[in-house]
């Protein structure tokens, strides 16, 4: 049963990851994905509480589910009223070397809040507007992928794969950031710099003005309120959970409803203008990527029954047998999340190595090993790093990736000629610097 368990996993990876060559969506290969292994692993019997295994693992991948419909909502509303827009028309450098760190800079932080596919999408539209030839916009769109994962790996918030593991209690918000900032600064500083020898000298086409930005009936101070009101709650999210102890998908819950409430009130107050009624947080909700959520459902839920059946334990013995090294285990799996997904890459990692606890690491026979698995270890530091940065090794190794191949029908190869060398050297930066403060004790 194992063994069936985990060849029918691997064929679905491979389906997954060959998407756009057999024509079928993602989120439906997970879904059935999901299905057949819970339904062999029940009727396996080895386990007489699967029901309640399920619901366990059911619970779990819903909490983070909730979290990011209330995200990708706040997000949407954001876009509907031209927030990112406010933000993107504010550039006027002309200068290309300048751009190049300025649009790494902005999409790093605004990754740091915002979820890396968003955050690729609004700064490559930009693009558009500042970089009419396309080669050339290539390597632009490339560092843009670079500073989205980058940005998302140290932020509580940033990226799908911290969410969980901030969540899931392996890391807390101050830690993980106070730890990963300067390595993931390094991630994206080094390539920014090595890719100046890419873009040519002179001036780009200039960009939009702010009036451009704006989507048609939007008030400019509606825009902004829209745009302080969504980051701002994105923000307080985490300070929600740290003053109650209550889990993040509640803070995003209530965060949520307050600007529902408060987009209620303003429209009630316009209502004779059409744009009162399409912008309410209820239209938006029809725009959410539904797909993308029941593609995290599936691929989470297919982890868990691994997980169930032992799967996971047995891989985080072999982990220990042949690596036993935190560097070694996180580097290999950042590696392999430039060609696998790192969601469920992630999601792998947690059933493998659950949070240790502080007083059993310190009595066990390899203490210095067992620490790093306690909560806020360096493993688990390590680990948002490596999938969130290791992801821009290949063009197809992120959602941020993927979305910059589609809208700019960028090649394969040439990012893995060109780019690819760059991103390992920032990423290898970045994992020097995460040693280098571990030695440090800070």
């Amino acid at each position: 049963m194992i063994t069936t368990l985990i060849a029918i996993f691997c064929v679905g990876y491979v389906l997954i990851a060959l998407e756009h060559k057999i024509r079928i969506n993602k989120s439906a290969i997970a879904l059935v994905l999901c299905g057949v292994l819970w339904a062999l692993f029940a009727l396996a019997g080895r386990n007489t509480q699967t029901g309640t295994l399920l619901s366990e693992q059911l619970g779990s991948t819903c909490e983070i589910l909730i979290y990011l419909v209330g995200a990708m909502t706040i997000v949407d509303l954001i876009d509907t009223h031209g927030g990112f827009g406010v933000i993107t028309s504010r550039i006027h450098t002309r200068n290309k070397r300048r751009l190049v760190w300025l649009l790494a800079t902005i999409t790093f932080f605004m990754s740091a809040v915002l979820d890396n596919m968003t955050t690729a999408i609004v700064m490559i539209m930009l693009l558009r507007r500042i970089v009419p030839e396309q080669r050339e916009r290539w390597i632009f769109a490339s560092l843009i992928v670079i500073a989205a994962n980058s940005g998302g790996a140290w932020s509580p918030i940033g990226d799908v794969t911290t969410i969980m593991l901030w969540m899931r209690g392996n890391v807390s918000a101050g830690p993980l950031m106070l730890g990963l900032i300067v390595p993931s600064l390094l991630s994206v500083a080094v390539p920014t710099a090595l890719a100046g020898r890419l873009v040519g000298r002179g001036e780009t086409a200039g960009s939009a003005s702010p009036a451009e930005a704006l989507p048609q009936g939007v008030e400019p101070r509606m825009s902004r309120l829209i745009l302080v009101v969504g980051i701002g709650g994105l923000l307080f999210v985490p300070v929600f959970k740290e003053l109650t102890g209550l889990p993040p998908y509640m803070g995003m819950t209530l965060v949520l409803g307050a600007i529902w409430v408060m987009t209620e009130i303003l429209y009630d107050r316009r209502r004779d203008m059409e744009e009162s009624i399409q912008n309410r947080v209820s239209k938006v909700l029809k725009h959410i990527d539904m797909p993308t959520i029941l593609f995290f459902l599936g691929i989470l839920m297919a982890v868990g029954a691994l997980q169930s059946a032992g799967i996971l334990t047995n891989l985080a013995h072999w982990f220990d047998k042949h690596l036993h090294e935190p560097f070694a285990i996180a580097g290999s799996i950042g590696i392999l999340s430039s060609v696998v997904d790192n969601v469920p890459l992630v999601a792998a990692c947690m059933g493998m190595f659950p949070v240790a606890d502080a007083a059993a690491a310190a009595a066990s026979a390899d203490p210095a090993y067992m620490q790093s698995f306690v909560a806020d270890g360096l493993f688990w530091h390590l680990l948002s790093y490596a999938a969130g940065v290791g992801g821009s090794l290949l063009i197809i190794g992120s959602t941020a990736g993927v979305v910059a191949m589609g809208l700019e029908k960028m090649d394969f190869g040439w990012y893995l000629r060109k780019i690819t060398p760059l991103a390992l050297a920032g990423y290898a930066a970045g994992m020097l610097a995460v040693w280098l403060q571990h030695l440090a004790g800070l």
